[in-house]
């Protein structure tokens, strides 16, 4: 249930990033295409629906995804997505086969970049106090 809560919310913030952020904006130029997260039972499957410059989701596979990008189960997905290195997690769930790619790798790649665009800023000054 995490796993697919998790999917949803990757769409709602890549949404809002799509209608108010300019540099998320303009990695998208360009890009008219679907792309998919998913299980590899099958069970957990959401889209992607890059179109003019925005971002939409819904749930279930995709006809024919530009790329899809499968984990082994819920766990191992939500557990890869939460992970502080993430690109060092979808790199070792590759190589042990934990991870499936379908489609075009260059598009994974640039789908990794964008959630530098996506995730919340940490406050530096709340940090410090904290410590």
């Amino acid at each position: 249930m995490k796993f697919r809560f998790l999917l949803w919310m990757l769409g709602r913030l890549m949404a809002k990033a799509s209608r108010t952020n300019p540099d998320f904006q303009q990695q998208l130029a360009g890009k008219d295409m679907v792309f998919q997260l998913h299980t590899l039972d099958g069970k957990v499957s959401r889209q992607y629906i890059i179109k003019d410059q925005r971002i939409t989701s819904r749930a279930g596979k995709a006809g024919e995804p530009a790329f899809a990008i499968g984990f082994k189960d819920a766990l191992y997905g939500f557990a890869t997505l939460n992970a502080k290195n993430k690109q060092l997690a979808f790199m070792q769930g590759i190589q042990n086969k934990d991870i499936q790619i379908q489609g075009n790798p260059a598009l994974v790649i640039w789908f990794q970049g964008l959630f530098k665009y996506i995730m919340p800023k940490k406050n530096k000054t709340a940090v410090k106090k904290a410590a």
